[in-house]
C-alpha cells in the first residue's frame, strides 16, 4: 500500500520586517499631538454634564488611555518592540501639548506638570504593549487605574497625594521599561 501524497502548503504570506524610520517615529509623536488632543477635547464635551471631580476622576483616564493609543491600531508588520516604541512616543507628544496647555494656557507651575510627561509616554507604553501582544484590555486598564489613581490625589489636594503620585509614576515608568524590554525585537505584530 502506498502512502498518500502529503497534503498541499497552504498559501504563505510573509510579512517584511519593519523597522520605523524617523520619519515614521516624528509622525507618530506628532499623531500624540494632532491626533490624540484633539480626540480628548472631542469627548472631553461630555465633561460638563458630569461633576468636574468625577469628569477627571473617572472619565478623562478613560479617554485619554483610548485616545493616546488609537493610532496603533492600526500598524502591522511591526515589531512589539517598535509598537511599543511607538506608543510611547504617541505618549510623549501627548503628555507634551498637555504640559504646554496646562503651564501656558492654564498658568501650573512648570515643574509641577514634567511628571505628566513622563507618566503619558509610560501609560501609554503600557498599552501598545498589550496592542502588541494582542491583549490590550488588561494593560489599558492598569493604565487607567494609575491615571485614576494619580488624579484623584491631584485633584483632592493632601500633601499624601504627593507621595502617591510619585508612586503612581514610579510604577508606570518601571511597568513601560519592563514591557518594552520584553517586547521582542524580531516578533511581528499582524
Amino acid at each position: 500500500m502506498e502512502n498518500p501524497p502529503p497534503p498541499p502548503e497552504p498559501p504563505q504570506c510573509v510579512i517584511p520586517l519593519h523597522k520605523p524610520s524617523l520619519r515614521e517615529l516624528t509622525f507618530f509623536f506628532a499623531s500624540g499631538i494632532l491626533v490624540s488632543v484633539p480626540f480628548t477635547l472631542f469627548l472631553g464635551q461630555l465633561y460638563p454634564f458630569v461633576p468636574n471631580a468625577l469628569a477627571v476622576v473617572v472619565f478623562a483616564p478613560f479617554i485619554e488611555e483610548l485616545a493616546k493609543v488609537f493610532p496603533l491600531f492600526y500598524r502591522h508588520g511591526e515589531t512589539e518592540r517598535s509598537i511599543v516604541t511607538l506608543g510611547i512616543l504617541i505618549g510623549l507628544g501627548f503628555g507634551i501639548s498637555e504640559f504646554v496647555l496646562y503651564v501656558f494656557v492654564g498658568g501650573v507651575p512648570f515643574f509641577a506638570r514634567i511628571p505628566g510627561i513622563v507618566f503619558h509616554a509610560s501609560s501609554a507604553g503600557i498599552v501598545a504593549f498589550g496592542i502588541a501582544k494582542k491583549n490590550p484590555l488588561p494593560f489599558y486598564l492598569t493604565a487607567v487605574f494609575l491615571h485614576m489613581v494619580n488624579n484623584y490625589f491631584a485633584v483632592s489636594g493632601e500633601i499624601f497625594g504627593v507621595f502617591v503620585a510619585l508612586l503612581v509614576l514610579l510604577i508606570a515608568y518601571y511597568l513601560a521599561w519592563k514591557y518594552y524590554h520584553q517586547a521582542s525585537k524580531v516578533k511581528i505584530v499582524t
